[in-house]
């Protein structure tokens, strides 16, 4: 039922016209059963009122089954797209560290296979529902033919019923550990994908790799889809077996009954026997729904993570003008989250931190002090656990977080360059953009046409400067560069600071760097140390040399208590 009711909210009038539709087929196809059957027993002779008859009711079955098809396959395509937006605009409004907790291997599965498990039980439901439509009638017309015999196979067929669907129930509790298994699959595809090199390098971490990873998580799922096809098998099997009883009633017990006759023995045998195929049609497609039903399961299992917290999206508001950077407080953030092979949850903050327009700050620390997840929530990615985030005085919260963080630009240490300039427009857009990568000396390595990069198969460095290509092509009040600096050879890195990060402040923009180069601390205004999640911070500018230089040397000194 949830499964029908999931298909009516997409689209009640396409599926109530199906279904219509499915019905009137499956009420002609029950027609012409006692019409076959009436004129096999003799009853009527094939007058041209019966012929005429039969042409119309197979000429509506044929008609009805065909729209109902063709209606159903273009709604399922279009569910299929339409499930596949939502649940995109779902992650995208989910806040960053549940889609992390989420993980991306679930993500994948539910836009991929789940999605198409259901499409396929789309395009199931007007054979469903005619043969379901064709097993009513003929259990009608049964009634009129005989009411006790059709108590009689009332009986048998509800006993059959509980052995069938004790079977079909254990089948779709396997399909549900099938798709549990198909969930760690895709985590060893992504593995396998970004993890190649690794694995080519490096023999034994290879075979561990097939052998303990995705041998084992392919032979679970290959072991649970093999058991659920064998219990649906079963029920088929158990299914024919009672129809065969069925046959064996009337043929031995009907003749016993009272007002038993052979036109309504020959009626009960043509019509069982005729119901056999509907029947057999009707149970093949269960497995479909059952899939279906546990990839539903599955969907609105990650939904209702999804919108465990409020939506993070806000629309844009029309002719709004850009935001101008003035000043960002944050006043006792904090931010709580548990480690690797860590039961104690680390903290960061309590944070106190204003930026201004025009000024350089550096992030610095020891890996695992939290500077990434300082840069996060400074742009809003991380919503603080306590305390509050203030732009221009106003408090940022989730009414207004994406509205606040249009005032960043980034490039995070795991960046995802796009290969077309997304979301950027304006004036002479390419020749901008390809002024730009002569400056970042990629003009012979790239070209920018009509906002499409002609590659991104580039060196690690090369690519991060297609990166920072991006975000100055954004214009933003507020840079974030999150170790730019490590992946480049030491002549662009002296331009990327003594030039690049310059200019931008000239240009009043405010640059926050998370950085390991000490050597050019001088170009900060400010320096921000992180010390296993405390902040501490030095005024500047520092020099590289003399009293103030060895105050950074000390400054920068192992800590007993670094994280």
């Amino acid at each position: 039922m949830k499964l029908i009711r999931f298909f009516f909210r997409y689209s009640p009038v396409t599926m109530a016209w199906a279904a219509l539709a499915a019905l009137i087929a499956g009420a002609a196809n029950a027609g012409l059963i006692a019409l076959v059957n009436t004129v096999l027993t003799g009853a009527a002779r094939p007058v041209p009122g019966l012929i005429g008859a039969f042409v119309a009711l197979g000429a509506i079955r044929l008609l009805a089954n065909y729209l109902a098809q063709v209606r159903l396959a273009g709604f399922a395509q279009l569910s299929t797209a339409s499930l596949r937006r939502d649940l995109v605009r779902r992650i995208l409004g989910v806040p960053l560290r549940q889609i992390e907790s989420i993980g991306s291997a679930r993500l994948m599965v539910a836009l991929t296979e789940d999605v198409m498990s259901i499409t396929e039980a789309m395009r199931t439901i007007p054979a469903f529902v005619v043969n379901l439509a064709v097993l009513l009638g003929g259990a009608a017309y049964l009634g009129w033919l005989s009411p006790r015999m059709l108590a009689v196979v009332a009986g048998l067929i509800m006993i059959g019923a509980a052995g069938y669907m004790m079977l079909v129930r254990s089948g779709f509790d396997l399909l549900r550990l099938a798709r549990e298994s198909e969930d760690k699959l895709f985590g060893h595809f992504r593995a396998l994908t970004e993890g190649i090199k690794e694995l080519k390098l490096h023999r034994e971490r290879r075979e561990a790799f097939l052998g303990g990873g995705v041998d084992t998580a392919t032979a679970a799922y290959q072991r649970h889809n093999v058991d659920a096809e064998v219990r649906f098998t079963l029920a088929q099997n158990w299914s024919q077996f009672l129809f065969f009883g069925l046959i064996g009633a009337v043929l031995f017990l009907m003749p016993g009954m009272e007002g038993a006759t052979e036109h309504s023995m020959t009626g009960y045998v043509v019509v069982t026997l005729y119901l056999m195929g509907p029947l057999s049609a009707l149970l093949f497609v269960l497995p479909v729904f059952g899939r279906a039903r546990v990839a539903l399961s599955k969907i609105e299992e990650v939904g209702l993570t999804l919108t465990e917290h409020p939506g993070d999206l806000n629309a844009a508001v029309p002719n709004s003008p850009p935001l101008v950077m003035g000043r960002i407080d944050l006043v006792g953030v904090s931010h709580a989250y548990r480690q690797e092979h860590d039961d104690t949850p680390f903290t960061l903050g309590p944070v106190n931190l204003t930026f201004r327009p025009a000024e350089i700050v550096f992030i610095v620390g020891g890996n695992g002090s939290g500077k990434s997840t300082l840069a996060k929530l400074i742009t809003g990615l991380y919503a603080p656990a306590h305390g509050e985030i203030r732009f221009n005085g106003k408090l940022v919260d989730d009414h207004n977080r994406d509205h606040y963080r249009q005032l960043f630009s980034a490039v995070f240490s795991d960046f995802y360059l796009f290969d077309t300039l997304l979301g950027l427009g304006g004036l002479r857009m390419d020749d901008r953009a390809n002024a730009y990568l002569a400056k970042l000396h990629l003009d012979n390595k790239v070209t920018i046409r009509n906002g499409a990069l002609s590659t991104t198969e580039l060196s690690q460095g090369q690519r991060k400067r297609l990166a920072l290509l991006t975000v100055y092509l954004e214009d933003r009040p507020v840079y974030l560069f999150d170790e730019w600096a490590s992946d480049q050879d030491p002549i662009f890195k002296e331009v990327f600071y003594s030039q690049l990060l310059p200019e931008l402040k000239a240009r009043r923009k405010t640059v926050i760097v998370v950085s390991h180069d000490d050597r050019y601390f001088r170009v900060a205004d400010r320096i921000i140390k992180l010390d296993s999640g405390q902040v501490m911070t030095v005024q500047g500018p520092l020099a590289s040399d003399g009293a103030e230089r060895d105050a950074v040397t000390d400054f920068f000194a192992p800590s007993t208590s670094a994280a």
